[in-house]
């Protein structure tokens, strides 16, 4: 059989399994089979760029995308989805919908790390694959940029928990403010230290 180009091929990441509070985003990249200049030079695993370089980055792809070069679907997981289903079943959720909502249907997922969404298409894991495939590192900078957006807009609703820094991952003054403030409807109460901090803890109210 022969090889599916990169315009027929999704690469998929996830962002925000691991924090304390907020949703797991979700994206699937699919990139020209010839990528515009300077784009490659742009792409790598989020985790290794600088928040300047993944903007640099982010605004690159939407760039490619507005002149149909990039095809681009975002999906989400909810804090109440992520405490039904278990943080991995939701981040496998949020990827099929991220795929869902691309523009057209792939013919082939790659997916970072080893547990395969359910999808409309074949999947191929790849552990390390943010780092390694570009289109996988695409999603891994649109998910990673629009996570801490999402997070840095709820900041303002919900001050002194440091989103808009922390992004809801445990820091040390995300856990002092979770003793000081209590907890919100964004936090994952079923995470072991949200846990242990609701035996103290006011809860707030987060119309």
């Amino acid at each position: 059989m022969a090889p599916i180009p990169p315009h027929q091929t999704a690469g998929i990441d996830e962002v925000g399994r691991g924090p304390l509070a907020g949703p797991v985003l979700a994206a699937a990249v699919v990139l020209p089979d010839t990528l515009p200049p300077g784009l490659a030079d742009l792409l790598d695993d989020s985790k290794r760029l600088s928040p300047a370089a993944r903007q640099a980055a982010f605004a690159a792809l939407l760039a490619a995308r507005a002149q149909g070069l990039v095809r681009i679907g975002v999906g989400a997981a909810s804090v109440g989805e992520i405490l039904a289903l278990n943080v991995l079943r939701a981040s496998l959720l949020a990827m099929r919908r991220a795929v869902l909502r691309l523009p057209s249907a792939p013919a082939l997922a790659l997916v970072d790390g080893n547990q395969p969404p359910d999808l409309p298409c074949p999947v191929r894991c790849i552990v390390g694959g943010d780092g390694l495939e570009p289109a996988i590192s695409a999603a891994s900078i649109v998910a990673k940029v629009l996570r801490d957006r999402a997070m840095a807009r709820l900041a303002l609703r919900h001050p002194g928990y440091g989103w808009e820094v922390n992004a809801g991952y445990g820091t040390a003054a995300h856990r002092a403010a979770l003793r000081r403030l209590g907890i919100t409807a964004h936090h994952r109460a079923g995470f072991g230290t949200v846990r242990r901090m609701l035996v103290d803890a006011v809860t707030i109210d987060v119309a």
